[in-house]
């Protein structure tokens, strides 16, 4: 089990206890786990950049406050192991946005256009309706697909940031009805979410650096 899953499943204390027979220091085991939660969004945020961008900078305010001393090593275990949770989500969840965006691809899209849930939904319908099987690999589906959207922002540079996040949503793999009849094999899917078992406890020092702001 991998220390973010650690984290997640059983609790920052669990996750400390398994890295402190290697790390000497508690300053030691918060650095290892920052490294973990820091590379886990920084390989996350094409999902949703705008919702990484503000998770990369709630960790970097903890990892300030745990320096400064402003919290206890009890309270910043809390603290890490709360945004860890949140960053296992993409998006956060269904939680706190419009009743009207409900997938995780509106959720995303909402966050990287102004949070405009009607802007986002639009979007949402632009893309869904000019979807083709394969379209993430094809260039000329692709282009079909930029000119949806493109059609509802009117703006080239904003129009691809929408493109390379579409590319990263689990609800935009296929065209509508191939998912149905995929569905119906198979059973419902819902939206990716990250794998955090990809991870491993990284030392001090072998991560580090900030997620990428939005594209």
């Amino acid at each position: 089990m991998s220390l973010i899953q650690l984290i997640v499943e059983r609790g920052p204390d669990a996750a400390a206890a398994k890295i402190k027979g290697v790390m000497k220091t508690d300053g030691a085991v918060a650095e290892t786990i920052e490294n973990n939660v820091r590379r886990l969004i920084i390989n996350e945020s094409p999902v949703d950049p705008a919702y990484y961008d503000k998770m990369s900078k709630l960790l970097d305010a903890l990892i300030e406050q745990r320096r400064k001393g402003v919290v206890s090593y009890k309270e910043y275990l809390e603290k890490i192991a709360k945004l860890t949770q949140e960053v296992t989500r993409p998006g956060g969840g269904p939680g706190g946005y419009p009743a009207t965006v409900k997938t995780g691809a509106q959720r995303a899209l909402y966050n990287n256009l102004g949070q405009d849930a009607v802007l986002a939904l639009s979007v949402d319908s632009a893309i869904m309706g000019s979807l083709q099987n394969d379209w993430k690999t094809s260039t000329i589906k692709t282009k079909k697909v930029r000119i949806a959207i493109l059609a509802v922002l009117h703006k080239d540079a904003l129009t691809d940031q929408m493109v390379e996040l579409a590319k990263h949503q689990h609800d935009y793999r296929d065209a509508p009805c191939h998912r149905q009849r995929h569905h119906g094999r198979g059973g419902a899917q819902g939206h990716q979410e990250p794998a955090p078992g990809r991870l491993s406890a990284q030392r001090p020092g072998s991560g580090g650096g900030t997620a990428g702001g939005q594209r």
